[in-house]
């Protein structure tokens, strides 16, 4: 099977660094003449890519005569010269700078415009005069307590959790504490992870050495009894508002989650993404809010609703669950320096962050309206259904056409524009995961709407 490290492929599109990958072997004879590709799904699943970028390398290698596609046979190796015996290999592939898109519907980001910097530049001034030596002395490895304080108040208020200070972790962003979630739970544990889902859970555990099955989604979320079927001990999922689906998991499906959960001595972990940012009503109460057998760990991070480059989250431990935290990984030491949790504690607690959060959700509300206004009035809205639940920053649009996702994203790039499809998130091959498109609004500002509405209709054009 081919093996590439798809991690290395720099600022590249993954499908063009596999194209690159697989000509090099083909003309360095790693690929011999007539040797079989393998299957567009196998081959997928084995670099942990969807199969639309497998898709779209065998695409640009047919096109140029690198391989050849025989009718329900697969792709084989074309003849074509390659380098005697001996000869320099062709050089790696330098690293690519980061392409500039005049429309970039895929990149999740928040709007750092409307960050309150004033506040907390004060904040760090106040920080570095008051506090001295303790920003340079060791934190607690849980993170600085007045921060785990702020925290436990923030949840109490607005989320409806009532927690303690020693159930909190504070680490550098997600990955990093799925990293640690990983030890805990064991690499003997087996983590059912959702399908569509967001590619990098998988990814980060699995490099951790956690088995990960894939368990499909329903209309209500993850199934229970699908769990018990892939023999998980543990589940991640994001019931408030899951991602790319949008969908939320309602109250019957909870309990029964739970119910799995204590019959089985699994563990939920609650990755509560994008919760703040719901436009209608009070947020979804998370889903520990309700655990009574402390079987959930509830997880969130301050990328969405201050900025990601913050690189600051936490986790919300079980009691059983802290207790084992403090008693094998109290070694690690805490991975936020102390300037930035100093300050985000006082943020927290003069009432900066709800201030901050009241006006993005005003702000997101209207530029929200704004873009499916202007989708719904738009020369292609009769081919485009779509489907939103009021919250997040982003929404699926599924489109009436007859051709394929990686097509539709080929004539994108050629305009510059960069699209997310549903079915990059899926290892399923399902034909109602096709044609539909992940739509990452939050950097879409007002004034762009028609030239990106303009932009998209060229782009759907038969």
């Amino acid at each position: 099977m081919l093996t590439y490290s798809m991690e290395d492929r720099g600022g590249l599109p993954l499908y063009e660094y596999l194209y690159r990958r697989i000509r090099e072997d083909v003309l360095s004879g790693a690929l011999t003449v007539g040797e079989k590709l393998p299957s567009k799904r196998a081959l997928a699943e084995h670099l942990g890519v969807s199969v639309i970028t497998v898709e779209g390398a065998y695409a640009q290698l047919e096109a140029e005569g690198y391989v050849s596609a025989r009718p329900r046979s697969g792709f084989f190796v074309s003849q074509v010269e390659r380098g005697a015996p001996g000869t320099v290999p062709p050089p790696a592939l330098p690293p690519q700078p980061e392409r500039t898109w005049r429309l970039d519907l895929k990149t999740n980001r928040v709007d750092a415009a409307r960050f309150p910097l004033a506040a907390w530049a004060r904040l760090t001034r106040q920080t570095l005069s008051e506090e001295g030596a303790a920003i340079l002395s060791p934190l607690p490895h849980q993170g600085l307590p007045a921060l785990r304080r702020a925290i436990c108040a923030d949840l109490r208020d607005y989320r409806g959790l009532s927690v303690s200070p020693e159930q909190i972790v504070v680490g550098a962003g997600a990955e990093y504490l799925y990293l640690l979630l990983a030890q805990l739970l064991g690499r003997e544990t087996v983590l059912a992870v959702e399908d569509p889902g967001y590619p990098k859970i998988r990814q980060v555990y699995e490099k951790s050495g956690v088995r990960c099955v894939s368990v499909p989604l329903d209309g209500e979320g993850m199934d229970p009894a699908a769990l018990r079927a892939a023999g998980a001990g543990a589940a991640h999922l994001s019931p408030a508002h899951q991602y790319p689906t949008g969908l939320v998991t309602p109250i019957r499906r909870r309990q029964e989650l739970l119910r799995w959960a204590e019959e089985t001595g699994g563990v939920l972990i609650e990755d509560d993404y994008d919760s703040e940012l719901r436009f209608s009503g009070r947020p979804i109460p998370p889903l520990q809010s309700i655990d009574r057998a402390g079987c959930v760990v509830y997880l969130n991070t301050f990328s969405q609703t201050i900025a990601p480059s913050i690189r600051m989250g936490y986790l919300v431990l079980p009691p059983r669950l802290a207790e084992r935290y403090r008693r094998e990984l109290d070694f690690y030491a805490c991975t936020v320096p102390a300037t930035e949790q100093f300050v985000l504690a006082r943020f927290l607690e003069r009432g900066y962050y709800e201030q901050h959060l009241a006006r993005m959700r005003t702000e997101y509300r209207a530029r929200r309206a704004a873009v499916l206004d202007a989708f719904r009035r738009s020369a292609f809205a009769n081919r485009v259904r779509i489907s939103e639940q009021g919250a997040g920053l982003h929404f699926l649009m599924r489109l009436e056409t007859g051709r394929t996702d990686a097509q539709i994203a080929a004539r994108a790039a050629e305009l510059g524009v960069r699209l997310a499809f549903l079915s990059e998130y899926t290892r399923r091959r399902a034909p109602e995961f096709d044609h539909t498109l992940v739509v990452n609004y939050a950097g879409l500002e007002r004034e762009r709407l028609g030239e990106a509405a303009a932009l998209l209709e060229e782009i759907f054009a038969e």
